[in-house]
């Protein structure tokens, strides 16, 4: 059995929202009480943000929002990334050396509150918070900063 593939140093963080900026959050299996939005790394070095960021939602919560769905119009690309320090725990799943990790926004206008469909490998736990709460309750800095930037976005 081959090892896994390091983790590519550039990922997607998607706000999944309603128009009452209510936004889903998701709670990480390997760390309990980590509260977060959509994350993930691209699979491949040319792989489209876009494509990375619906494959995300997909993977994490079971929403379509790929090309053909009835939701692709709803993703939108902030135009916005973070750079960040990867959190010591995790380094290890990058090659030697990757201290950092840049990140691009994104946001997911969904029409209602669903019930999110998770891996419980991944993530435990979700709900739904009005966007101020949401903020609060995210483990990450540059995740609550996503959030707290929610209303510009809202069209």
């Amino acid at each position: 059995m081959s090892p896994k593939p390091f983790k590519i140093p550039e990922s997607v963080l998607v706000v999944i929202h309603t128009p009452a900026l209510d936004v889903l959050l998701i709670r990480r299996a390997d760390a309990d009480g980590f509260w977060q939005s959509v994350t993930g790394s691209k699979d491949r070095e040319d792989e489209p943000l876009a494509l990375t960021a619906a494959r995300e939602v997909a993977e994490e919560t079971g929403i379509d929002c790929g090309e053909a769905s009835a939701l692709a119009s709803q993703l939108v690309d902030w135009q916005l990334e973070n750079v960040y320090e990867i959190y010591p725990r995790w380094r290890s799943r990058y090659a030697e050396g990757v201290t950092h990790n840049t990140e691009h926004l994104f946001g997911l206008c969904v029409p209602e509150r669903l019930t999110p469909r998770l891996d419980p490998r991944e993530h435990t736990a979700w709900r739904w918070l009005p966007w101020r709460e949401a903020a609060d309750a995210c483990f990450s800095p540059s995740n609550a900063e996503a959030v707290l930037l929610l209303p510009q976005f809202v069209r």
